[in-house]
């Protein structure tokens, strides 16, 4: 190797390295400013331990989700029964942590199945514009003028009344709105100096889109992400509650609300328990979100 090439790969080298400090500061800073926002430590300790709480479901709840205790139906809190018994004498508190399972489930599944469509379909748009992003906004906008509790009714129709319906219902609807923020975002980028650049090099337009544009599109989406995965679950529990989503018995919390709706009077517990792992788990999500960002928002972080 001469000189000149050993001294380019040399110069290479170190803005490879520098570009990767830079990075890790970045990540760095981020973390430190999400670490001084207590509601989102808060949120993500809640989180943290609902995921571990589904892992370890087997061994945390003391009955399973179809025991029944005969003589025991709406029975009230007690030391046998923590969160009380339903209509037919099954551990209220043993369904909601297997019930964990189902929510991070069809969240986690249905948000990275909207993501996924959501960045490929507004990157291509806001990327080449013009009639394209038009024909292609305009078909998003018809679509979300659709309810998704009517999709969910036909597809549950279709293919039954199961958490694969649900995932497949949010997915399939929640991508739009994922779109439509990738879609402002590439608008705004595509108009960058760097972008400009790899045009001049020549570079083509996936790697343009994919390699230059989106890792700086980053912010938005992992905090829209973050958020959609507890608007999904209020989701899942709301279409549980009309009796699209799972069927008894799996212990889906929204389901278990409904299911004990017609006893607010008399046994309370049957839907202040679910409800309350609901909002907790939503709120949590939102906690995260909002504090994500906060610590990705450049402007931020001199405060």
């Amino acid at each position: 190797m001469s000189l000149p090439e050993a001294m380019l790969d040399a110069d290479a080298g170190q803005k490879d390295f520098v570009a990767e400090l830079k990075t890790a500061s970045l990540w760095g800073d981020a973390w430190k400013r999400f670490r001084r926002n207590k509601l989102a430590l808060i949120g993500m300790g809640f989180i943290t331990l609902l995921i571990l709480t589904a892992i370890f479901a087997d061994f945390i709840a003391p009955y399973s989700i179809t025991e029944r205790d005969s003589g025991q139906f709406r029975a009230p809190p007690s030391s046998d029964h923590w969160f009380g018994t339903d209509i037919i004498g099954r551990d209220v508190f043993s369904r909601i942590i297997y019930g964990s399972r189902v929510s991070l489930r069809i969240g986690i599944f249905s948000t990275v199945i909207a993501m996924i469509i959501g960045i490929l379909v507004g990157s291509f748009a806001g990327f080449v514009g013009g009639k394209t992003e038009g024909f292609i906004m305009r078909l998003i906008d018809m679509m979300l003028s659709i309810p998704y509790i009517i999709l969910a009714i036909a597809v549950a129709t279709v293919f039954g009344r199961s958490e694969n319906s649900v995932i497949l219902v949010l997915g399939l609807t929640g991508w739009l709105a994922v779109a439509r923020i990738v879609r402002s975002t590439f608008l705004q980028l595509k108009k960058m100096e760097y972008v400009e650049a790899a045009h001049a090099l020549g570079f083509g337009r996936f790697r343009i889109m994919y390699r230059h544009i989106l890792p700086n599109a980053l912010q938005p989406i992992i905090v829209f992400g973050t958020i959609a995965i507890g608007s999904t679950i209020l989701a899942e529990a709301a279409l549980s509650f009309l009796g699209v989503g799972p069927q008894d018995p799996t212990p889906a919390w929204g389901l278990m609300v409904s299911q004990g709706k017609g006893d607010l009077a008399n046994a309370p517990h049957l839907t202040l328990f679910p409800g309350l792992a609901i909002a907790l788990t939503v709120l949590a999500f939102i906690f995260i979100g909002d504090g994500l960002r906060d610590a990705l928002d450049p402007k931020m972080k001199d405060r």
